[in-house]
């Protein structure tokens, strides 16, 4: 569906952003890869996970994975990226802005003035600074040919995360800017020819999850036990797949400026995730989880 698109997935590493640069190279995409963690170098984060690991599984899929290198936070590094992908590709086709790493940063259930200062402002601007910096950089490129989709991932949607406070002042600004991010960069897009998007996935299965419930992907209901509500988790190729989706719609403007997600485009699209199934998380996290009743996906999978 996307053979000779070019995409750029910032932030793929692991988790969502990987989901999603594999799913573009199994549509047939080439994918340049973006993260701070390589076979040489490793983030603070100190995770296994590297950016060629990435790159080779969306070239396993079936598309060409291309892995760079990049602080989103330097401006030289995320320019010299984008003037890469003009030399060696001449266009650019997506955009995704998935870049994060925030979660060693954030304190929940404390207020501003009990939360560390310095986490929290690191983690906006990881959170926000990093997604500016790149469209900065990479839009200029992407509306050169139209047709041209952007697409800022984040924790919840629009309208889930206007009512629900995120348990961090830092945290919850930085999801929510990310919705607000979207929709401001659709007044500049739609008018060129391009679409910008938000998107979230549900409760992810990502390598830090299941690891934070000593789980891997095929014992992963093994946490139930442990956390009744995980039963709506999917795994990170779920939103890759809506990403994919949204991509090879010829009519992707109908979305610009809106807050999606995962579930709620599976309905549209009829995707499933690995197992089959179609989770819909933010639904269930609000009829089910909140309302108090017990744990139970039917009609939500």
């Amino acid at each position: 569906m996307l053979q000779g698109k070019v995409a750029l997935v910032a932030g793929a590493t692991r988790g969502a952003g990987r989901g999603i640069a594999v799913e573009l190279g199994a549509a047939g995409a080439t994918v340049y890869v973006t993260g701070r963690t390589t076979r040489d170098h490793q983030s603070e984060y100190g995770r296994p996970e590297t950016i060629e690991e990435t790159a080779e599984l969306v070239s396993a899929a079936g598309g060409n994975g291309v892995a760079v290198r990049v602080d989103h936070l330097v401006a030289d590094e995320v320019r010299s990226l984008v003037e890469r992908i003009r030399a060696e590709q001449g266009r650019l086709d997506i955009l995704v802005n998935d870049i994060w790493g925030g979660e060693k940063l954030f304190e929940w259930n404390k207020p501003v003035w009990e939360h560390d200062l310095e986490n929290g402002l690191r983690m906006l601007r990881l959170g926000i600074d990093t997604h500016l910096v790149t469209a900065h950089y990479a839009l200029p490129l992407l509306i050169e040919r139209p047709g041209g989709l952007l697409v800022e991932v984040t924790d919840g949607t629009a309208e889930y995360n206007a009512s629900h406070y995120r348990l961090s002042p830092f945290y919850d600004l930085a999801k929510v800017a990310v919705n607000r991010m979207a929709w401001a960069h659709a007044k500049d897009l739609g008018p060129r020819g391009a679409t910008s998007v938000s998107i979230t996935p549900g409760w992810l299965r990502s390598e830090m999850m299941l690891e934070h419930y000593g789980v891997g992907e095929d014992n992963w209901r093994d946490a139930l036990a442990e956390t009744p509500h995980f039963v709506i988790s999917e795994t990170p190729s779920f939103v890759g797949r809506a990403v994919a989706a949204l991509a090879a719609d010829p009519d992707r403007s109908r979305w610009n400026g809106q807050s999606l997600s995962s579930g709620g485009l599976a309905k549209v699209y009829g995707f499933t995730d690995l197992d089959g199934s179609r989770p819909d998380a933010w639904r269930y996290i609000v009829e089910i989880q909140e309302a108090g009743k017990p744990a139970d996906a039917s009609g939500y999978r």
